[in-house]
């Protein structure tokens, strides 16, 4: 099977709702492909709904009827090749408008064929006249979403925080390849390696000897700022599971910012802590480990499917601490003034992590965004009940959307006398992130990693359980 007619199967799929990853994994399923033209299938299919606002405008600009007036596959022949010809150097320009010319013959599409070479080499022409084929508007929101494909709506949303520049620098960011970054288990550490050591230097012992695994494995991985367990793989990697150490439970998959959350909740040896929206367990699993393995840890998610993961991984990773449950958090009144700590890594809606998922940018909406804040001070204020006077709760969104965020926590906070927001210790690794009046948010383009939101809130010692 050719990849790129793969691609245009893939495409058509698309345009019934489907999930960009889902119809990936099944077709690389179904068809079988050479490793090289597996990645080509896969960025093709990723970078042309990614890009496809850019590309849609593209066509606007040299055909003769817009994008959205065009035959559906016309459509899609001309996005994979004006994606070819715009993103991908490697490709020579030749090959892209040829390969999309034969494949216009081979779906029947005989008669559109002069058409697709035709805007194509346009294109190609037009590229070495001028420094941008677009013409793009003087408004700065629409100008930024057209360059950049995104919806104009959440371009708006992040100008209104960090101004022109920055939002430009956001937009590329996301569309950049993520980062796959992994959290080293720290009670998988070798006892010989530094026994007499302090904990954090016996991190940084297992830090190097994997660094020096993966580099007998032809892989490299970097330390990385401000978290102490993470290494960032550099470059393609292959099959995770395959990796040195994965199986021995040394470490797992899990993004910075992620591994930061559990930082801020900062738990203790033998506390009792929930992790209220625990699926799929990354961050459960940390929590296991900087506990020691000791207390418990109990995982509540509404998914049982959800769970299985986390599930799966507690043999691997050496934890038995953890108590897996599946129910609704904002129910659990039994659990009132139980725990030490509580996360709340709250449903939302992803806008930290676009780079991770194709379609997301085309598929949330501003009423979507205004549903999710709604449940998730219903959640805070839920889970607030279950931490004892003098305890934590941290809150966290893989989102940079103040709805979501800074208009859930202040609100709550003004109704909830008793809790104040914490700043983390000058020694910890969040420090240099605080923000005014206390929470931490995460920029990809700033600190790349994952778009985050979190706060640390400390109930009164003195709380009425009434009040909370």
């Amino acid at each position: 099977m050719n990849s790129r007619q793969l691609v245009l199967f893939a495409l058509k799929d698309l345009e019934t709702g489907s999930y960009t990853d889902i119809v990936v994994d099944r077709l690389l399923t179904k068809f079988e492909l050479s490793a090289v033209d597996r990645n080509l299938f896969t960025e093709l299919v990723n970078g042309i709904i990614r890009r496809k606002r850019t590309l849609d405008a593209i066509i606007d600009r040299l055909a003769k009827q817009p994008a959205h007036r065009q035959p559906p596959d016309l459509r899609q022949l001309l996005r994979l090749g004006l994606y070819q010809l715009r993103y991908l150097d490697r490709i020579p320009a030749s090959a892209a408008v040829n390969t999309t010319v034969d494949l216009a013959k081979a779906n029947g599409l005989t008669g559109l064929a002069g058409v697709v070479n035709g805007i194509l080499r346009q294109y190609i022409r037009l590229q070495t006249e001028r420094s941008e084929v677009l013409d793009l508007s003087t408004d700065p929101i629409e100008r930024l979403g057209t360059l950049h494909s995104f919806p104009d709506w959440l371009v708006a949303q992040w100008f209104a925080e960090l101004g022109e520049l920055e939002t430009d620098r956001l937009c590329q960011a996301f569309n950049r390849p993520p980062s796959i970054d992994l959290r080293i288990n720290s009670l998988t550490i070798d006892p010989n390696l530094l026994a007499s050591a302090s904990k954090f230097d016996r991190i940084q012992a297992q830090r190097t000897k994997l660094i020096e695994l993966f580099q007998a494995a032809d892989i490299k991985a970097v330390p990385i700022p401000h978290v102490p367990q993470g290494l960032r793989f550099v470059g393609n990697v292959g099959a995770i599971d395959r990796l040195p150490g994965y199986r021995e439970g040394w470490w797992t998959i899990q993004d910075s910012s992620a591994q930061l959350v559990t930082h801020l909740l900062a738990p203790q040896p033998n506390e009792i802590v929930i992790d209220a929206c625990a699926a799929p367990g990354g961050k459960t699993t940390h929590i296991a480990e900087l506990m020691g393995n000791t207390g418990q840890v109990l995982a509540l998610d509404k998914t049982a499917s959800r769970l299985k993961k986390l599930q799966q991984n507690l043999d691997r990773l050496q934890l038995s601490n953890i108590k897996v449950i599946t129910g609704d958090s904002c129910g659990f009144s039994e659990l009132t003034n139980t725990a030490d700590r509580v996360l709340l890594d709250a449903p939302c809606s992803g806008l930290g992590t676009l780079h991770r998922r194709a379609d997301a940018r085309w598929q949330k909406t501003p009423a979507q965004i205004h549903e999710l804040a709604q449940l998730q001070a219903q959640l805070l204020a839920n889970t607030a009940t279950w931490v004892k006077p003098g305890g934590v709760l941290v809150y966290a969104t893989c989102t940079v959307c103040p709805i979501e965020n800074e208009d859930v926590i202040l609100p709550f906070l003004k109704t909830h006398p008793d809790w104040q927001i914490e700043l983390p210790p000058s020694d910890s690794p969040l420090s240099g992130l605080v923000s005014e009046p206390g929470w931490i948010k995460v920029w990809l383009h700033r600190q790349q990693m994952d778009g985050f939101f979190m706060v640390k809130l400390r109930r009164h010692l003195s709380s009425n359980s009434n009040n909370s």
